[in-house]
């Protein structure tokens, strides 16, 4: 009796272990491999997580990018946000074409030529190109166009959407509100490049050509959240010895601000002049970056009437 009960012991042992390994192959075999190409194509936006790049060095048309779209060899971009969600379909434009092969990727882009890329899957939607010839890695994740968050990606760059225009016109000032400083101020540029905060003002008067703007004064400026509200920012315009100058931010459109100066109550209007295009590196678009320190004389002013801030909404035409 002993000797049959472990003789069944083993039988059974041996038949466990044969399931288990023959189960094994059954789920290895089940795993489709895809090629890459494939894999680039499974989702129709790559945002490029530029926060997370490794590396000290710089592919340009990356750093600029917000997605890439890679469709039958083209690739298209985001780079600009004015019009990210309507441009090219919510593709953008196509910077360029594109070749997969193996677990390569090479981009000839129409401006910064040919790089070339080692691609590592991450995760089920997040892949990492490594640039071997500057040493650095940029890390996308994979949306697709219906439930990609185009206003999410807006808002919070709106430090680089000001800088989406050569000037911003002020087209509009409300009557209501104690007169200010920033009454005097018709143009405001906000420069790329360098510390990427800069911002110039000018007391030019309706001038149509935005290179003939003379910038009276250069400083720095900081744009903030609201909290609770992704669709309200802050924007601090410093100016030197002079008192910092504090707005409550909303977009209107692509191309029209609206600034509400918390300390006067007054209400401004700024249309964009001169929109730019991106297609590389923000220091090679041939704006002007040098600055003027050019500090403005300031005069004492005489209070306008002041309403209540829930009208400041109502913009005139």
């Amino acid at each position: 009796m002993k000797t049959l009960k472990l003789l069944f012991g083993f039988v059974l042992s041996a038949t466990l272990l044969t399931s288990c390994y023959r189960e094994e192959i059954i789920i290895n075999d089940a795993v489709p491999a895809i090629s890459l190409n494939q894999l680039l194509q499974s989702y129709d936006l790559w945002y490029v997580d530029i926060n997370a790049t490794q590396g000290f060095g710089s592919t340009p048309f990356m750093e600029i990018a917000f997605t890439l779209t890679f469709n039958n060899g083209r690739v298209f971009a985001n780079n600009n946000l004015v019009g990210i969600g309507s441009e090219g379909n919510g593709f953008g434009v196509q910077i360029g074409t594109y070749n997969a092969y193996d677990m390569i990727l090479d981009i000839d882009h129409v401006i910064d030529g040919f790089n070339s890329f080692d691609v590592y899957q991450i995760n089920n939607n997040t892949i990492e190109l490594y640039n071997p010839f500057n040493d650095t890695s940029y890390f996308l994740e994979g949306y697709q166009r219906a439930t990609f968050d185009y206003d999410f990606v807006f808002y919070d760059n709106i430090h680089y959407f000001l800088q989406e225009y050569e000037a911003w016109q002020k087209v509009y000032t409300s009557d209501f509100g104690v007169l200010n400083e920033f009454d005097n101020e018709n143009y405001l540029q906000f420069l790329s490049g360098g510390n990427d905060s800069t911002f110039r003002s000018s007391q030019d008067v309706n001038i149509i050509d935005p290179n003939l703007i003379f910038w009276d004064y250069t400083g720095i400026y900081g744009v903030g959240d609201m909290p609770g509200d992704i669709y309200l920012k802050t924007l601090t315009l410093d100016y030197d010895f002079f008192d910092n100058e504090f707005f409550e931010l909303s977009v209107i459109n692509d191309a029209t601000i609206e600034l509400f100066h918390a300390a006067s109550g007054t209400v401004y209007v700024f249309e964009g002049r001169g929109y730019i295009a991106y297609y590389r590196s923000s220091d090679t678009q041939g704006r002007i970056t040098e600055k003027k320190n050019m500090p403005k004389k300031r005069k004492q002013k005489t209070p306008k009437v002041d309403n209540p801030r829930e009208n400041t909404r109502n913009i005139g035409s």
